[in-house]
């Protein structure tokens, strides 16, 4: 498994994630089984959050265990979605609209909801081996991108009623696609992009039919990216390191974040960009990320994602589940 996950789950003592290399024993003995359904639980609001987003006016956050998360409220209280047909760890979460939406994670699952989170339909389950999806992002209700393990790219355009396996051109200087791909995200214009490590960096203009490398200069792992209002593109990843764009991604700029810490989740809001991160790190910029203010929590509890519950304030959420406002 990815470094984020290695780093993250160490942190935490939490052995739920695997190298790529030594899958843990839940994974190994998993392997070729069906997966249960998700268990109900009291503490489902402890779980650990992988991915959160907006669903209308209401939010979604996915993790630990098949754990689904609804609120209704901008994040006030939030209740278990009723119906989640696997256990799998959930790592990514997108929404073309207020009732259609995905889940990935483990075992290269897909999961669809029609009723904006309530309950869940299994469009894709692999368990004769355990290859992660890690991100989703549909740009409709009909075109969706996944991405995962070892450069597995999934592309559908019919909604996720058929899934098909995109083939990636080597990297440049290397001889065949082999790299952990962390997040996938749309720029304002349709272009998508896709980050992992090894400095990473896919676009593509044709709704995830043919993919280009970017040039970053960066050889540690991105782990999020997201796009800004005004076109400004920005990812960020490992020991703190954040790039920006202003030219669609034919470039890219290192951004002094003043941390270390390695930033999980990038999320834009009317006023401010905001960064969070292990350690309890958060990043704030009031210029489109062309600089960032970095503070961390007291508690250095790591933060795992956020989401917008209005357009100046966030959910967050960590590996101990739902962050209460500080």
């Amino acid at each position: 498994m990815m470094k984020k996950y290695r780093m993250l789950l160490g942190a935490t003592g939490i052995a739920i994630a695997a190298s790529a290399v030594t899958l843990p024993a839940w994974a190994a003995e998993g392997a070729g089984v069906v997966p249960r359904a998700a268990e109900r639980s009291a503490s489902a609001s402890r779980s650990m959050i992988l991915a959160a987003t907006q669903a209308g006016q209401r939010l979604v956050a996915v993790g630990d265990r098949g754990v689904v998360l609804l609120s209704d409220d901008q994040g006030g209280s939030w209740r278990q979605a009723a119906k989640v047909p696997v256990n799998a760890t959930l790592t990514g979460v997108s929404f073309a609209d207020e009732r259609n939406g995905w889940a990935v994670g483990h075992w290269g699952v897909i999961l669809h909801t029609d009723d904006g989170g309530e309950t869940w339909t299994s469009q894709r389950v692999e368990t004769s081996e355990d290859r992660p999806l890690f991100a989703v992002h549909f740009s409709d209700a009909q075109h969706g991108t996944a991405v995962g393990l070892w450069s597995l790219l999934l592309r559908t355009a019919d909604g996720g009623k058929t899934w098909d396996k995109v083939s990636l051109p080597p990297p440049p200087n290397d001889t065949r696609a082999d790299r952990n791909l962390m997040h996938v995200f749309a720029d304002r214009r349709g272009a998508l992009f896709v980050v992992g490590e090894r400095g990473t960096v896919l676009r593509s203009n044709d709704h995830g039919q043919t993919w280009a490398y970017q040039a970053t200069g960066y050889r540690g792992s991105f782990w999020s990216g997201t796009s800004l209002p005004d076109g400004t593109l920005l990812i960020a990843g490992l020991r703190g390191s954040l790039y920006r764009s202003t030219d669609g991604g034919d470039s890219w700029h290192k951004v002094d974040t003043g941390t270390q810490s390695s930033i999980t989740s990038i999320l834009p809001l009317a006023d401010r960009v905001l960064a969070v991160g292990l350690d309890g790190v958060t990043l704030e910029s009031r210029d489109a990320g062309s600089s960032f203010e970095a503070r961390q929590r007291p508690d250095r509890l790591s933060l795992t994602a956020g989401v917008a519950t209005d357009p100046t304030h966030v959910a967050l959420f960590s590996r101990a589940g739902i962050v209460p406002p500080q």
